[in-house]
C-alpha cells in the first residue's frame, strides 16, 4: 500500500500561510516527539525562510524520555528547542520564554523607533501535532478548536497573549508527495494522516511490527504474546480482544482502531519511532 494524502484544502492553506508569513516575526514549529523527523514538512522551509524559529517538541509525555533528550540536543543545534506536553499548563512558560527570546531583536527595534505593535508568531506543523492545544495552553483559555484527529483547524486564527505576543494558528499541513513511505506510515501511526484514507488494518500491522522492533516488551506486556509476523500479531490482538466475526474472521476495523488507540493514548508505553542518528 502506497500512502499519499494531500487534500485540496492543504493547497489553499499553504498559500494562505505564505501570505501571512510576510507579516510575522517568528515561527513556532510544532513536532510530535514520537516522530520528529517525519513531522518536518519540506514546504515549510519556503515559509519560514530566514526568520527566527523555535522548535516545540510536543507530546513528550507519550515519547521515550531518553530519545526526546537526544532530539532536543540535535534540534538545538539548528534552533532553540523546547520540550512540552501540550495539555500541561506548566509547560506554557517554556514556549513563551523561547518565543520572546527569539523575537528580542525585533522588539528592541520597535522600542528604538518608539513603535508599539504586538510581536507576531506563526504556529506551524503537520496535522494533529497539537498546535491548537498549545495555543489554548498559552492563552490560558480555549481560544481555538482542538481535536485528536487531523483537519480540525480549517483556517488561520489570531490569538493575543497577555504579554503582547500574538500567535497565528494555522491548519496542519502535509506535502504533496511522500517520497519516503516509512515516514508516511509514521505519520499514520501518530494520527497526522486521516485513518479513513488508508487501509487501517495494514497500518496497524506495520505499527505492531515497528513497536516490536523498537520496544518488544511493550507488545508482550500489553497483548501477552511474542511477535512472529505482522499478520499473526494482528490476528492475536483480534482474538484476545474478542474482535472476531462469525466464522472466526477478524473484525479488521475494530482491531485496527484498538491498535492505533493503544499507541496514540500511550497504552503501549512511551515510544519514539525514530532517532536523530537515523536522519
Amino acid at each position: 500500500m502506497s500512502i499519499q494524502w494531500f487534500p485540496g484544502h492543504m493547497t489553499k492553506a499553504m498559500r494562505t500561510m505564505q501570505e501571512a508569513a510576510k507579516t510575522v516575526d517568528a515561527f513556532g514549529y510544532v513536532l510530535d516527539a514520537r516522530a520528529p523527523a517525519s513531522c518536518f514538512n519540506p514546504e515549510f522551509e519556503k515559509i519560514v525562510g530566514a526568520k527566527p524559529c523555535v522548535f516545540i517538541l510536543n507530546k513528550c509525555d507519550l515519547a521515550d524520555e531518553a530519545a526526546t533528550q537526544k532530539w532536543q540536543e540535535f534540534l538545538s543545534r539548528k534552533a532553540p528547542t523546547v520540550r512540552v506536553s501540550a495539555t500541561a499548563s506548566k509547560d506554557a512558560g517554556k514556549i513563551v520564554s523561547a518565543l520572546e527570546a527569539a523575537t528580542q531583536k525585533t522588539r528592541e527595534k520597535h522600542q528604538a523607533k518608539g513603535v508599539y505593535r504586538p510581536v507576531r508568531c506563526m504556529i506551524i506543523g503537520v496535522p494533529n501535532c497539537g498546535k491548537s492545544t498549545i495555543i489554548n495552553c498559552l492563552a490560558g483559555r480555549k481560544t481555538v478548536v482542538t481535536g485528536d484527529r487531523p483537519g480540525v483547524t480549517k483556517g488561520k486564527q489570531w490569538v493575543r497573549l497577555k504579554n503582547g505576543l500574538e500567535l497565528l494558528d494555522t491548519p496542519g499541513t502535509l506535502w504533496p508527495k511522500f517520497e519516503d513511505q516509512q515516514k508516511a506510515y509514521r505519520l499514520c501511526f501518530i494520527g497526522s494522516i486521516k485513518d479513513d484514507v488508508t487501509d487501517g488494518a495494514e497500518v496497524a500491522k506495520k505499527l505492531l511490527a515497528a513497536v516490536w522492533q523498537l520496544y518488544p516488551q511493550s507488545i508482550s506486556s500489553r497483548y501477552g504474546f511474542e511477535f512472529s509476523d505482522e499478520q499473526q500479531a494482528f490476528a492475536q490482538v483480534a482474538a484476545r480482544r474478542g474482535f472476531l466475526l462469525r466464522g472466526g474472521e477478524i473484525d479488521e476495523e475494530r482491531t485496527a482502531k484498538a491498535v492505533a488507540d493503544d499507541f496514540r493514548k500511550g497504552k503501549l508505553g512511551r515510544i519514539t519511532l525514530e532517532l536523530p542518528e537515523e536522519v
